[in-house]
C-alpha cells in the first residue's frame, strides 16, 4: 500500500531524513516511534506530500511522490491526517467541520454529507455533540471530531502525527480507543506516537527512528521484547523504566 524508498530531505544544511526505507501493506498498522527530534513527524508527513523530498520515492497506492511532484490533490483525498493540534475551523459547528470538505472537495451533496458525518460522529462517540463548536468541547472530544473529519473523505490510509500529545492524560485513552477501532476494522495506518502501550497492543510493526534514520524496523512483539539495536534499547529503557 505505502513504500518508502531512499527518502532523504534537509532543511538548509540540517538533514533530517537520511536515506529512509519502509513498507506497509494494506491492512497494517505501523507505529513509528523515536526520541524527539528524530525525524518521525518529518517523514510521517512526506507520505501526504505536506513535506517535501529531496530524494527517494514515496508510492501509496498507484500514486508516486518524488522530488517536483506538486499535484497532490488525488493523493490527499486518499490519505486521511491527524495531527496534534485539531486544526478544526472554530466557527463551525461539529456536524459542519466533519461536513465542509465532503461538499467542497468530493461535491458530496449537503444531505448527503451531513448523513456521512453523524454516522462518522456516532462511530466516535459524538452524536450529542454535533451542533456544538469546538470551544464547547475538551480537547479529547475535539480529536476525535478531527479523526471523523479525516475518515469522512473516505480514506485509503490514515496518518496520525502524535494526536494525543496535546490531551490530558484523562482524554488519551478516548482517542485511543477510536484509533484501536480503526485499526481492527482493518485501517491502514501509520502513527507517530509515545503511546507505547498502544503500539504494544496494536500495531503489527514498529520502525523506530534516530538521527534521521529508521534504524530497526520489527514486528510490535519482538520490539519490545528484544530490539535488536543499541539506540532502540537504550530508547525503550528509558520510557518503560517507570
Amino acid at each position: 500500500m505505502i513504500s518508502i524508498s531512499h527518502v532523504s530531505k534537509s532543511y538548509g544544511t540540517f538533514q533530517v531524513l537520511k536515506d529512509c526505507n519502509a513498507e506497509v501493506a494494506r491492512g497494517e498498522v505501523v507505529v513509528i516511534c523515536g526520541p524527539s527530534g528524530s525525524g518521525k513527524s518529518t517523514l510521517i508527513k512526506t507520505v501526504n506530500g505536506l513535506e517535501t523530498i529531496d530524494s527517494g520515492e514515496i508510492k501509496v497506492g498507484d500514486f508516486r511522490l518524488a522530488p517536483g511532484v506538486t499535484h497532490m490533490a488525488a493523493l490527499r483525498r486518499s490519505v486521511g491526517m491527524v495531527f496534534q493540534s485539531f486544526e478544526l475551523f472554530p466557527h463551525l459547528t461539529v456536524l459542519s467541520n466533519v461536513t465542509i470538505a465532503q461538499t467542497k472537495v468530493l461535491r458530496r451533496p449537503k444531505a448527503v454529507a451531513e448523513e456521512k458525518a453523524r454516522s462518522l460522529l456516532t462511530r466516535v462517540g459524538l452524536s450529542a455533540h454535533i451542533t456544538k463548536y469546538p470551544a464547547q468541547l475538551s480537547g479529547g472530544q475535539q480529536q476525535r471530531v478531527a479523526i471523523a473529519r479525516a475518515l469522512a473523505l473516505d480514506p485509503e490510509v490514515m496518518l496520525f502525527d502524535e494526536p494525543t500529545s496535546a490531551l490530558d492524560p484523562e482524554m488519551v485513552n478516548e482517542v485511543l480507543d477510536v484509533m484501536t477501532s480503526l485499526a481492527k476494522q482493518g485501517m491502514t495506518m501509520i502513527c507517530v506516537t509515545h503511546e507505547m502501550g498502544f503500539a504494544r497492543n496494536v500495531a503489527s510493526r514498529v520502525l523506530f527512528m534516530d538521527g534521521g534514520e529508521i534504524v530497526e524496523t520489527a514486528d510490535a512483539a519482538r520490539f519490545f521484547n528484544a530490539p535488536e539495536s543499541e539506540r532502540a534499547k537504550a530508547f525503550l529503557a528509558r520510557i518503560l523504566k517507570h
